[in-house]
């Protein structure tokens, strides 16, 4: 048995078949258990369906925190004076934010892919009306050439994040 078909119920030897009240039958080995009183599970594929339903589980509890990525292009010729104003202001002095990343678009000259984790949605709208960030913005607005591929993350963590996290 695998853990998807754990997680999905397909697997032989679970305690209970589609109907979640009927007996699965024999284990996955084909013979009912040995120990008095047991109704025929397959222990490994018990074993396997608790530790996915746990692993789902957690998968599913949102992480609290709110994360974006998105590309931006700069008008020609721009990008890096572009990226100088994004890194500018010091993000340290940003309440809640646990990383911002700017990077170059290997393939494409103008363009720049912006990265940023923080500690949830409240804390990346109200970095919007910091004086620093509102400065930056209108320094940085003449020299892009427009927006695209953003996505909204719910990260789950990963490298630096724990450490930023605990503050």
């Amino acid at each position: 048995m695998t853990l998807g078909d754990a997680l999905h119920g397909t697997g032989a030897g679970l305690w209970y078949g589609a109907a979640m009240d009927t007996p699965a039958g024999p284990t996955a080995r084909g013979a009912a258990s040995s120990t008095p009183g047991d109704p025929g599970v397959d222990r490994r594929g018990f074993l396997c369906a608790a530790v996915g339903v746990g692993l789902a589980r957690r998968m599913q509890e949102p992480s609290g925190m709110y994360g974006l990525i998105g590309k931006i292009t700069a008008t020609p010729g721009n990008r890096e004076a572009l990226a100088a104003i994004l890194l500018d202001f010091s993000v340290a002095g940003m309440p809640g934010c646990l990383s911002y990343i700017v990077a170059r678009d290997p393939s494409v000259d103008d363009a720049l892919w912006v990265t940023e984790v923080w500690d949830s949605e409240a804390s990346h709208k109200a970095s919007l009306s910091l004086p620093a960030v509102r400065e930056a913005i209108s320094r940085a607005r003449p020299l892009i050439a427009g927006f695209s591929d953003r996505v909204v993350t719910r990260p789950l963590g990963g490298i630096g994040l724990a450490a930023n996290r605990a503050g």
